[in-house]
């Protein structure tokens, strides 16, 4: 049995999902100890316990010892078993990060998928639904597996109530193909949409010149800058989306809106993230850098250029090669710009 700290690295839920993931893939099962014990509440909270139940259905797998605060527990897999699944959180947790913990299981496993994930679908410090949709679930899709997502309903804290549907079609024979990003190219477009969710669309002007003012966008070309409203959720949101389509891929960023903070701030947020990508040549941002690796782990190979590997980078490498037999390097290419090289 594999045996993990789970105060290791960055010390969140990010160990515990790829964990479940690799465990599912491989049959090897693991105890965590040290459950998220860098963050502030430590343990598994309502999202994470929904992971874990998500992964052992999925997988036929014996859990010991998880429950909400529990910060410790083991995980014994089965045999995963493609199918269609329901799993709601209970409250604004990410659907989006328990969608990533089952779905490399499932986009290899040997029949379609039907999943329907009930709770958040835009939190501070997950990834959005836009980001899945339109940054990663296309790059997946390069590598053979087709994963098609639908939102029914927005969820934003802290009720919740989002609802999200998603169809898996594995890889061909179980197998993912190998996938190279190393250069960003020609930018062919940058948009910036402001939803508000039940809340007045001056929010979403206020913010989005912001992004006028600090990234020059909108200047040229009108349709690059877009309020959009809705009614289609439980409580009130407000999430500003921009996003960079190079030659190769389409990055997102996101400022998501929280009770107490200017509009201006969450803009101004998102704005930095942007300057942030668009100062080096990097095709792959901080973010997607993190979330490439299981996916070309199981390849068995492939490569790409990011910033500087963040602290989430780093840590989910190391529980990588925990259960996989996989060599992956980082090395920096000079101007602000590393590659990261993964080999089976």
């Amino acid at each position: 049995m594999i045996t993990i700290d789970g105060s290791q690295g960055e010390g969140g839920g990010q160990i515990i999902r790829t964990s479940l993931a690799l465990s599912l893939i491989t049959g090897k099962p693991f105890r965590i100890y040290n459950v998220r014990a860098r963050r502030e509440k430590p343990g598994l909270a309502r999202q994470h316990l929904t992971a874990v139940r998500a992964a052992a259905a999925i997988g036929g797998a014996q859990v010991e010892g998880a429950s909400v605060g529990a910060t410790a527990f083991t995980f014994h897999p089965g045999q995963v078993t493609p199918g269609d699944y329901a799993f709601p959180i209970g409250t604004a947790g990410s659907t989006m990060l328990v969608l990533q913990t089952i779905l490399p299981p499932l986009m290899i496993a040997a029949a379609p998928s039907t999943l329907t994930f009930e709770g958040g679908t835009h939190n501070v410090h997950a990834p959005p639904y836009e980001f899945i949709v339109k940054t990663f679930l296309p790059l997946i899709t390069r590598m053979g597996a087709r994963v098609t997502a639908e939102l029914k309903r927005y969820g934003f804290y802290p009720p919740g109530g989002g609802r999200v549907n998603v169809r898996v079609e594995p890889a061909a024979g179980g197998a993912l193909m190998p996938l190279a990003l190393l250069t960003r190219a020609e930018i062919r477009a940058r948009r910036a949409c402001a939803l508000v969710v039940k809340l007045p669309p001056t929010i979403g002007e206020r913010e989005l010149g912001v992004v006028a003012e600090r990234l020059g966008w909108g200047a040229l070309h009108g349709d690059e800058l877009r309020v959009e409203t809705s009614e289609n959720a439980v409580s009130p949101g407000n999430v500003l989306t921009l996003e960079i389509e190079s030659e190769h891929l389409t990055e997102v960023f996101t400022g998501i809106g929280e009770r107490g903070v200017r509009a201006e701030t969450v803009a101004e947020r998102a704005a930095e993230e942007a300057r942030a990508y668009l100062s080096t040549a990097a095709p792959v941002g901080e973010h997607l850098a993190d979330q490439l690796l299981i996916p070309l782990a199981l390849a068995g190979g492939g490569s790409y250029t990011t910033g500087q590997p963040s602290l989430h980078t780093t840590t989910n490498i190391e529980i990588i090669k925990m259960f996989l037999d996989v060599r992956i390097t980082t090395k920096p290419t000079g101007d602000g710009v590393w590659e990261i090289q993964i080999n089976g």
